[in-house]
Order: structure tokens, then C-alpha cells, then sequence
């Protein structure tokens, strides 16, 4: 018996290219008795005329569109698409896929930046996503954040009201997290707080040591927005390493993950604006700080090396390892994926600007969004470009064309900046999610940089 053709049976499980999630099998048309049902994996594929998706300036992208199951052409979709800057309002258009793919034209830029292809098809009741980045000499890209220049003096004030601050460092053995070969504690120690606060604010989080009496170089993992538990990093450290994953939020980070979802619930939903008005109590203040104190800590151990400091993280994390690296001179490299917060002031002028995207202009936002004078200038000293421009030890950073949380404009404007050795891992097809690949990448640079085995 035959198989049906796609254009009259189609399941859909999971696309190369999802942004919904799989469902069940769903038939166009009704199966007769007996007949063998197909199950497919739909795939919205779009991919720039260029291999390497790059452009010169004036120079036309184009997109080609595919619709597929089973590597063959589904007959007769519909997509609907846009064309335009990305995260930028554009007009949706609708066009037929032949079975040999379409091609779109995407325009050009007159200037650096990038132009996004979006494209969505319904198929059997469900849609499915595909999106393609164009970029056009994005190693021209520069920030519109200002470079306060009192800059350097706020932060230097922030490290002596630090410096202050007891540490009181506190650990509690996991013995059921421990191993062979590495020890696992819950720890905290103290952060900067009111003065006026009679609980005295911390930092927590999971520090992860060889069992093996020596010295070791030393490892800050720090976090992606949001609230949750951390596991800490064993794998590295059962190479030789002491390695330190800490939360931002003051809370214990060794909790179910309900109690993290209660807490962003109650009151910690949209932190990352939290006092954004006022930049001596602006919420990162606490949180750039406690990286730095999550240092000292890592710098007290008797077993670090007294040498190597590597901190690394991605999105909110890749902000802070920037961050950190800029302001500590104790770090020796960082390790980079998708960096938010990079110039914040991009939606005022007119294009993407990093997460949290506070002044999204197009898309007007909540009144206590709406950029002031007093939020614009905040920004500068928190802007994730303005620590770039300070950067002196190595880096690797990585990200994708196609990120939707962090604008890729956003990111180069930071790293356009960057005077300090640096090298560029290019996930193109990548949204703001994480491979494997990637992954090996940038542990494997780390890896290198540290002299492990």
C-alpha cells in the first residue's frame, strides 16, 4: 500500500525550527480504514541568500522559504511572513510555497545592522515558525549608550561601601550532592544592604571543591534572569577547579522550584526595573556588587591558586560575567553567551536595544516604563557596553543571528567595543536558546584557558 501524500495526511511532532510546542498526531484528512497514517516533523526552514548571512552595506538580501515533512514539500501552505529590522513593527504579507521553496526579497540596510525574516505556517491546525537574520557589517555596529563620565567613580564608590561589609561567609555540606572526587556545599556570605535593615542582605549559592588537597585556579558561574535553584558546577570541578554558582536574589538557592515561582510571583516580577530612577538604589546595584563579593569569597578558599579567575554565564548571566570581569581586576578571562543589557538606549534611536528592552517605544510599555530622564541616565551606569569599553583579560563570547531576547545589534555594540583579546562563536540559525555545541564551545574554551586536561 502506498503512503499518502503530504498534502493529504500530515502528523506533526517536532519541528527543527519550533516555537510551539509538539502535539498530538493531527490527520489533514480523515484516514480511511486500514490506510497507513504518516507521521512527520514539520519544518519551517528560511535561510539568506548568503551562506555566511552576512552582507555589505546597500547589498539586497534574500530569504529562501521551504515548508517540509519528511524532507519532502508540503503542498498547497500558505505562510504568512515579515521582512524588516529586527524587533522593529513590520507589515505581514502572505504568499503560496511552491513545492521547490520561495524566495523573498528582504531589502537592504544603509547602515549596520540586521534584517529579520519571519515566517509562519499553519499546517493541520497548528503553526509553525521559521527565521532567518541577515546581517550587514555588523562589525560596524556602535552603541548609542552614553559613557557617563563619572562612570568609573560611582563603581569605585560601590567597591569601598563593599569592602566594608563582613563577609560572614557560611557553608553546608550536601552530602548527598558530593562525589568521589568533589565536596558540594550550600553557601552564603554578606552583600551591601541598607544600613537602616536589621536583616543583613546576602548572597547564595552552590561552591563545588576537589576532595584532592591542592591549589586551584577558580570558577564564577553567574545567572540568567529569573528566580530558581542552582546545582552547582561538578563536572568542572572534579577536572580541578573550585567553582562557584551563585543566585542574585538574597534567597537560598537549595529550594523546590515552587518556592522560587511564589517568590517571583509575589513581588519579584520584573526586577530587572526595579528603582531603575534612581541609580544609587537601582536593583543591579545590590546584584554587580554581589558578583564582585562572590569573588572575595572565591579568593579566600586556601585551595585557590591565587592566579586564575574565570566568571562565565549567558543572557543576564553573559551581562554579569562582562560586568564582573570589568570591575574586578582579580578576573583573569570570561566566558560569554548571549550577553543582555547591552546598549539599553538602542529602542530610543530607533532600533533594537538588549534586554530587558526597558524602552520599547514601538510597543509602548507600562507607565512605569516610560523613559524618563532619570531611567535614560540610569541606564549608562548599568549598560552592559559601558563595562565592555573597560574590559582588559580575554574573552570568548557566542551568540546567534536569530536571538529575539538579545538583538544581535545589541550584543555587537557591546563587543564592537571591546579592546581586550577577543574571539566571536557564531551559532547563526540560533534564537536565545542553547545547543549543545555551544556548549562544548564554550566549555572547551574555558577548559583551555584554565590548562585542564
Amino acid at each position: 500500500m502506498p503512503l499518502p501524500r503530504l498534502s493529504l495526511v500530515v502528523a506533526l511532532a517536532l519541528a527543527a525550527a519550533p516555537v510551539l510546542p509538539a502535539a498530538d498526531p493531527v490527520a489533514i484528512t480523515p484516514v480511511p480504514p486500514g490506510a497507513v497514517q504518516r507521521i512527520a516533523a514539520v519544518q519551517v526552514r528560511v535561510a539568506p541568500d548568503h551562506r555566511d548571512w552576512t552582507y555589505r552595506l546597500g547589498e539586497p538580501a534574500r530569504f529562501k522559504v521551504t515548508v517540509t515533512a519528511d524532507n519532502e514539500p508540503v503542498e498547497g501552505v500558505v505562510i504568512s511572513y515579515t521582512t524588516g529590522r529586527e524587533t522593529r513593527p513590520a507589515t505581514t504579507k502572505t504568499a503560496l510555497v511552491p513545492p521547490d521553496g520561495l524566495l523573498l526579497d528582504g531589502g537592504t540596510l544603509t547602515e549596520p545592522g540586521f534584517l529579520r525574516c519571519t515566517v509562519t505556517a499553519d499546517v493541520a491546525g497548528k503553526t509553525w515558525k521559521g527565521v532567518a537574520t541577515a546581517a550587514f557589517e555588523p562589525e560596524k555596529i556602535k552603541p548609542t549608550q552614553t559613557d557617563p563620565a563619572d562612570f568609573d567613580d560611582f563603581w569605585q564608590k560601590g567597591r569601598e561601601e563593599l569592602a566594608k561589609v563582613p563577609m560572614e561567609a557560611k557553608l553546608t555540606l550536601l552530602p548527598d550532592a558530593c562525589t568521589d572526587t568533589v565536596n558540594v556545599y550550600h553557601v552564603s556570605f554578606r552583600n551591601i544592604s541598607p544600613e537602616w535593615m536589621t536583616v543583613k542582605g546576602r548572597i547564595y549559592g552552590i561552591y563545588c571543591e576537589p576532595k584532592k588537597p591542592g591549589q586551584y585556579p577558580a570558577l564564577l558561574r553567574v545567572p540568567g534572569a529569573g528566580i530558581r535553584p542552582y546545582a552547582g558546577d561538578r563536572g568542572t570541578a572534579a577536572q580541578g577547579v573550585i567553582t562557584l554558582e551563585i543566585g542574585i536574589h538574597g534567597i537560598p538557592v537549595n529550594l523546590g522550584q515552587e518556592v522560587y515561582d511564589q517568590v517571583y510571583a509575589a513581588g519579584m516580577m520584573g526586577y530587572w526595573h526595579f528603582n531603575l530612577d534612581d541609580r544609587e538604589s537601582f536593583y543591579y546595584r545590590r546584584v554587580y556588587l554581589g558578583c564582585l563579593r562572590a569573588n572575595d569569597f572565591l579568593t579566600s578558599r586556601d585551595n585557590w591558586d591565587g592566579r586564575t579567575l574565570v566568571v562565565a554565564g549567558g543572557s543576564q548571566g553573559g551581562q554579569l560575567s562582562i560586568v564582573t570581569a570589568a570591575l574586578d581586576p582579580r578576573v583573569t578571562a570570561l566566558a560569554v553567551t548571549h550577553p543582555a543589557g547591552c546598549d539599553l538606549t538602542g529602542d530610543l534611536h530607533g532600533r533594537a536595544g538588549g534586554w530587558p528592552r526597558l524602552f520599547q517605544q514601538w510597543n509602548p510599555p507600562a507607565p512605569s516604563l516610560h523613559a524618563t530622564p532619570a531611567k535614560i541616565a540610569t541606564t549608562a551606569y548599568y549598560d552592559t557596553v559601558n563595562f565592555a569599553r573597560r574590559l582588559k583579560v580575554p574573552g570568548y563570547y557566542n551568540w546567534g543571528y536569530n536571538d529575539d531576547v538579545c538583538p544581535p545589534t545589541s550584543m555587537y555594540a557591546a563587543y564592537n567595543v571591546i579592546t581586550a583579546p577577543k574571539s566571536l562563536g557564531l551559532t547563526l540559525e540560533l534564537a536565545h536558546s542553547y545547543t549543545p555545541e555551544q556548549g562544548t564551545s564554550t566549555q572547551a574554551w574555558v577548559v583551555k584557558f584554565l590548562g585542564l586536561q
